[in-house]
């Protein structure tokens, strides 16, 4: 048995390792195998020796960076299916921090969206079990249970609260583009970085336009917490016309990477704000860095998560992978994402607005004989109108979002008095 696992392990770690320098390496693997006999062989219950080596490969794998993983037959093919846009659970991207589950952002209209979980929360137990001493995978096995059961989380805010969190597992289906029209601003909200995200992104630009003449766009990238690199290039291209929109470093010069803009800019130049949060990771990161870089967007909220790495997916054995971080992102003019994140232009805190009555001032139409205005029917009616449609939006409310619109009507009202 000893002879065997040896020679898998030879054939696993590849004749990479073999450097002059690690002249210990077959000591070592010897070592390895010395351990796995002594536990096949004395601990206290019989365990399978496919569950020792996998184990032993997580362990390898997550002693690198919290992204690093390895995926047995059941989270590969999760993987392939959460890529797609649907999968089973609570809806949250989530990796490992000092021993414990950090939420990197959640996913829209989920169920832990709707529970009210935020991006930055440490779950520390999962139904009272401590997650400490966890991997990731098991941590994320659990929190995927079975379609309409519960679970409850308990949470660490930054606030030192802790909290306890019910939530009862669905399929999660995602919409990952969502799309309106708001004073002639066309808004966008990318959720994540799935599958065809960015042929959504181009149907709702042209269906803007044949609407209404749209004075600029908002892109919400606000607890977006990544996806497929070629749709971060993908979706970048939308708003450029030319130039690099990302590279990639690995450990040796050719496995570097670089992607350029090859369409037109399908927003014809108009003003873009770009909305970023601290959920916003990875891929959002490679969008908001290449269109700040270009000074084709200004970039608005709070600084981003700070994923700048690149991971793999590499086959291994029978139905089995490998997750391993390769490489790095930059953005067109050399920054590094990883653990910096991207400083927003304008930085907008999420806040609660609560609207301040004037009671006792008085306005010329308090005064007894003001003159009427003929034209003050016409303007009540209009402002009627204005103030039902604000009431009927569901984001009247979101602080860092009136804000971009803001923005973009001033842009607009500039740029129009400097035509003028």
């Amino acid at each position: 048995m000893k002879k065997t696992l040896l020679a898998f392990i030879f054939i696993f770690v590849g004749s990479h390792v073999f450097a002059d320098e690690d002249k210990d390496v077959y000591k070592y693997l010897n070592l390895f195998g010395e351990a796995f006999e002594k536990i096949k062989n004395n601990y206290v219950e019989d365990v399978s020796s496919k569950e020792l080596i996998e184990s032993a490969i997580e362990g390898m794998l997550g002693s690198l960076d919290p992204h690093s993983t390895f995926l047995n037959n059941q989270e590969l093919n999760e993987l392939k299916v959460q890529t797609k846009g649907e999968f089973g659970g609570l809806g949250i991207e989530v990796t490992l921090e000092n021993g414990f589950v950090k939420v990197i952002s959640p996913i829209d209209d989920t169920p832990a969206s709707r529970a009210g979980i935020k991006a930055g929360d440490m779950i520390t137990h999962l139904d009272d079990e401590p997650v400490l001493g966890m991997t990731l995978s098991e941590a994320v096995s659990i929190m995927r249970g079975k379609v309409g059961s519960k679970i409850k989380l308990t949470v660490n805010r930054e606030d030192n609260k802790t909290l306890q969190i019910e939530i009862v597992r669905a399929v999660i289906q995602l919409k990952a583009v969502r799309s309106k029209i708001e004073n002639n601003i066309g808004y966008i909200r990318v959720s994540s970085f799935n599958q065809k995200v960015d042929t959504q992104i181009i149907k709702a630009i042209k269906d803007f336009k044949k609407k209404e003449k749209i004075i600029g766009y908002v892109l919400d990238l606000r607890n977006n917490p990544g996806g497929l690199l070629d749709q971060a290039v993908s979706v970048t291209d939308i708003f450029l016309s030319q130039g690099e929109i990302v590279s990639t470093r690995g450990r040796f010069d050719r496995e570097g990477s670089r992607y350029n803009a090859i369409k037109r800019d399908l927003t014809d130049g108009l003003p873009l704000v770009v909305l970023i949060n601290q959920g916003s990771a990875s891929a959002s990161e490679i969008v908001a860095g290449a269109l700040q870089d270009h000074k084709r967007a200004i970039i608005m909220g709070t600084k981003s998560f700070g994923k700048g790495s690149v991971q793999t997916i590499i086959p291994s054995g029978e139905d089995v992978a490998l997750k391993l971080t390769t490489a790095k992102y930059y953005t067109p003019l050399g920054r590094s994402i990883q653990k910096t994140g991207i400083d927003p232009d304008i930085l907008v805190e999420q806040a609660e607005l609560t609207r301040i009555e004037n009671q006792n001032r008085r306005k010329e139409s308090d005064l007894r004989g003001a003159i009427d205005n003929d034209q003050k029917k016409e303007a009540d009616e209009s402002q009627n109108k204005k103030d039902q449609k604000s009431n009927d939006d569901n984001d009247s409310e979101d602080y860092q979002l009136s804000r971009a619109f803001d923005l973009i009507l001033a842009l607009t009202l500039i740029n129009n008095k400097t035509i003028q």
